[in-house]
């Protein structure tokens, strides 16, 4: 990873949940970061200018918030702003850089009820506004590093959970509950995820970026361990001292588009970096909880 000493980066929607992560490990590894904000998508060739960065990581998106559902704003983010972006890369890109380009950050929605064994070669049928968003930016990347000479990736990612999640998602409500002791109403939680911690991830982006060789327009970067969403719960249940009675299994109905995963492919990740997310269910939830102690610690 030292393959980023003194390089300029890009990182757009580096204010997010896995963004800020990206940006951190990129400054840890010695990275010079350009943090491309709201104001600055709007003129993105401006910005590319004054940058000139050697890789730039797309983390911006819109719809994973379940207030956000504005059509036009889903597509301008999730489909629009990729193609604009590739563009801008391939005007200021540095030819003498060996690594991707571009690392595009996309989501297992977009597989949708497609089923099976999960590879990105098979079948994409994205189903909610969010998924389908995403998909057309997918493809508008892989048509413009195409037509423009990039070297240019998608990385799906999965179920994320860690430190700097918004709160309602899964975990951050588990650890509401460790703190308030309330009662906390859930589905049966029988579908099956992948969870990846945010850090594995954050790691995952950076070894993919330096990756020299073309592993495919898309790589599916998660663990391969599916998980009911269930166990999930009750590891951090476990972790967290909440008593099994404050967990309401049932309680809500399932989502209307739940995926049914039966496993993931990570045959091109393994061919691209030759790693997979090691951290378990179980050290993800341990990392976060220590991360927010010492947050209030110093706070």
């Amino acid at each position: 990873m030292r393959g980023y000493e003194g390089v300029p980066a890009a990182v757009l929607g580096a204010s997010g949940f896995i963004g800020s992560w990206v940006a951190r490990k990129l400054t840890e590894r010695g990275a010079c970061v350009y943090r491309i904000g709201r104001e600055d998508v709007a003129n993105l060739e401006s910005a590319f200018r004054r940058f000139r960065p050697s890789i730039t990581f797309n983390l911006a998106g819109y719809g994973v918030d379940p207030s956000e559902r504005d059509e036009a704003t889903a597509y301008r983010v999730n489909a629009e702003l990729p193609r604009v972006l590739a563009q801008a890369v391939a005007a200021w890109k540095d030819p003498a850089w060996p690594g991707q380009h571009l690392v595009h950050a996309g989501s297992a929605a977009e597989y949708g009820d497609a089923g099976g064994d999960l590879r990105e070669d098979g079948p994409a049928r994205p189903a909610t506004l969010y998924a389908r968003s995403k998909e057309r930016g997918t493809q508008a990347v892989a048509e413009r590093c195409r037509a423009l000479g990039l070297r240019g990736v998608t990385a799906r990612l999965f179920t994320v959970y860690g430190p700097g999640e918004r709160a309602g998602r899964l975990l951050p409500a588990l650890l509401e509950t460790s703190r308030s002791r309330q009662p906390l109403n859930l589905s049966a939680g029988l579908q099956q995820r992948d969870f990846t911690y945010v850090e594995d991830v954050a790691e995952g982006l950076l070894k993919v970026g330096l990756a020299a060789k073309e592993g495919g327009p898309i790589v599916n970067l998660a663990t391969g361990r599916l998980t009911p969403v269930r166990t999930f719960v009750e590891i951090a249940a476990g972790i967290l001292g909440i008593p099994p009675e404050k967990l309401n299994f049932g309680a809500i109905p399932s989502g209307a588009h739940e995926m049914e995963q039966e496993g993931v492919a990570l045959d091109r990740l393994q061919e691209l970096v030759g790693w997979i997310p090691p951290t378990s269910i179980a050290e993800g939830v341990r990392k976060t909880v220590e991360m927010k102690l010492l947050i209030r610690a110093e706070l």
